[in-house]
């Protein structure tokens, strides 16, 4: 792609990346300290604003500005002349972050795009800026690229915003406890002292941990396996609602070896797709509410969606961090088979649902 900007940072810009890590780190351990934010669930997006000229590019450097009209023109009229800026596209309702209806603006059709920018807009939520004017600010340390996006922003209501920072561990503390009812991530801690590396984990991020019995399904088959060598990619996993069995999300993490193992250990529990729970939804070939496995959707264009039924019979522990609806938000980490469960008794009532809170009060809005 020719860029007709002429900026100090020009695209392409891999953004910089977080390291988990458990609780709140101590501040003592890094020499100058550490600032914290809430972690957005949103769209990773740089930002180059040179003139009239915007372009938003994804945390794998594609183009996204296509998709965000709305938000280009606000970036137009709200941003300095020139800059370059790190942050989070998001879509909210009812006073939260919702990041299903974001993935829905990502569509081909422009006048699709137009429709979801007027019906469920989107806004931008800057952390980090990475040039200014003829300045380049990628080797400056983070306290002092905070406090120069702090004056260049100032003032601003929507719908781009600047995140909120704090130096106080106590503070990011009830952040991480609070901010969740609003939709969001956690929270991260970037160095004051460090200058912003591309591609490079040197922030870290505190994300929430629970775990939950569910009900094996089913699986599928990893993209390496052969009929010589069968591999297991990935494990089904469902939750049961008014007596019937949903699909809540899979577990993948595994070792070539484990993978082979869960094959043969998988074996007995397979069982024809007419005498599963989900047997009802063999012929259908779109998305649906539920996203159930072997359902197409734009997302999955081209992919292999086809899983091997097993019978509900067994029951795993895994971790995850949050849900989306009725879903685990990312992959669940597998811990133990539990065998001493009823696969009938795991619920929805299992998970922790947290305390709701309104989004504008974490985006500073009174």
């Amino acid at each position: 792609m020719v860029w007709d900007m002429d900026l100090p940072v020009m695209p392409p810009v891999q953004p910089m990346l977080a390291k988990s890590v458990k609780g709140i780190p101590d501040q003592a351990k890094f020499e100058g300290g550490l600032s914290f934010e809430p972690k957005w669930d949103g769209f990773r997006c740089v930002v180059f604003k040179d003139g009239d000229e915007v372009e938003l590019t994804s945390r794998n450097t594609k183009p996204l500005t296509r998709y965000f009209p709305e938000v280009v023109e606000a970036l137009k009229a709200q941003l300095p002349a020139r800059c370059v800026l790190d942050g989070e596209l998001f879509v909210a309702s009812s006073d939260r972050l919702e990041f299903e209806m974001l993935q829905e603006r990502i569509h081909p059709a422009a006048s699709r795009v137009k429709m979801l920018a007027e019906t469920t807009p989107a806004g931008f939520v800057a952390f980090d800026l990475l040039a200014l004017g003829d300045d380049s600010l990628l080797d400056t340390a983070f306290g002092e690229r905070r406090t120069r996006l702090e004056d260049a922003l100032s003032g601003l209501a929507g719908p781009t915003y600047l995140t909120r920072t704090t130096t106080d561990p106590a503070e990011a503390q009830a952040w991480f406890e609070q901010f969740e009812g609003a939709g969001l991530d956690g929270v991260v801690a970037k160095p004051l002292n460090a200058s912003y590396q591309q591609n490079a984990r040197t922030m870290l991020k505190i994300k929430h941990e629970r775990t939950a019995d569910v009900v094996l399904a089913g699986y599928r088959l990893h993209k390496t396996s052969t009929p010589e060598n069968p591999l297991l990619g990935s494990l089904l996993l469902g939750l049961y609602a008014d007596g019937k069995l949903q699909h809540i999300g899979v577990s993948a993490s595994f070792t070539a070896a484990r993978r082979a193992e869960l094959i043969d250990e998988l074996k007995p529990l397979e069982c024809d797709i007419k005498d599963h729970p989900w047997g009802e939804w063999e012929e259908w070939a779109i998305a649906n509410p539920d996203r159930v496995p072997g359902t197409q959707s734009r997302w999955s264009a081209g992919k292999d969606l086809s899983f091997t039924p097993v019978r509900p019979e067994r029951v795993l522990e895994v971790g995850y961090d949050h849900m989306e609806g009725r879903r685990f938000r990312h992959t669940a980490q597998f811990k133990r088979w539990r065998f001493d469960r009823d696969p009938e008794s795991c619920g929805y009532d299992q998970l922790e649902e947290p305390v709701s809170y309104d989004l504008t009060r974490v985006l500073g809005i009174n």
